[in-house]
């Protein structure tokens, strides 16, 4: 099961009787992570795409199917229509990608939390993409992250958080996504900082870990990416 440090980040978010959602993409296979821990938090499934294979070969049946499917033989496009009953086939030629479209159907099912696998690895314009995605979901009012076998992916706007100790991930990060970000403080860290300006590009603050059970960052300016990891 997920425990409890890992969701520690969506508390302040989660109303209770708004269902969470995970949303698998078509990314590399070897990316994605044992999905039963968090089907056992009874998630609405959407698949994007080839995703909707990775979700049924784990033995969960996705709730949507969302894509053009371009991509998917007969056989398996069969293997999709035979387990899912709800499923959206869009045209080839669209506006957006296939894990836009399914971020857009779980924003209309009413969600506060999303969580992105599948999503990253393969094509990197697709991987960039699929991380920057996370600022529409902020921006919709639900948090996402973006989860594979070794990392934890967050944005954050301006505020002060509260983190919690996981030793599925020690490694801690932070990476600014706007030229800037201001007034970064992180307290309870190996290397803590007070009120720094952290330019984009700059590798100040990879690879920090806790030194208490639980933490804070704040800060007042920018966007910034956090990124809790593991060797793997």
């Amino acid at each position: 099961m997920i425990n409890h440090e890992q969701l520690s980040l969506f508390e302040e978010r989660q109303v209770m009787y708004m269902p969470r959602i995970g949303i698998v993409g078509g990314g590399p296979v070897s990316e994605v992570p044992d999905l039963h821990p968090y089907h056992g938090e009874k998630m609405i499934w959407i698949g994007a795409d080839r995703g909707n294979l990775t979700l049924i070969n784990q033995g969960i049946i996705p709730d949507y199917a969302v894509g053009d499917f371009d991509s998917i033989s007969e056989k398996d496009m069969k293997k999709i229509s035979d387990h899912v009953e709800n499923i959206d086939k869009v045209p080839r030629e669209k506006d957006k990608t296939d894990l836009e479209l399914a971020i857009d159907r779980a924003l209309s099912l009413g969600t506060d939390s999303v969580y992105l696998f599948g999503v990253t690895g393969g094509r990197l314009d697709h991987e960039i993409i699929n991380i920057q995605l996370l600022y529409q979901l902020h921006s919709s009012g639900a948090e996402g992250a973006v989860i594979n076998k070794g990392n934890w992916l967050e944005l954050k706007t301006p505020g002060k958080y509260t983190i919690h100790h996981d030793f599925n991930y020690p490694y801690i990060s932070f990476v600014p996504l706007s030229l800037n970000v201001r007034g970064l403080t992180l307290d309870g860290f190996y290397y803590p900082l007070t009120n720094k300006t952290v330019p984009f590009g700059s590798s100040l603050c990879i690879s920090n870990q806790l030194i208490k059970k639980i933490g804070t960052f704040s800060f007042t300016d920018g966007i910034l990416l956090l990124i809790k990891s593991r060797d793997v």
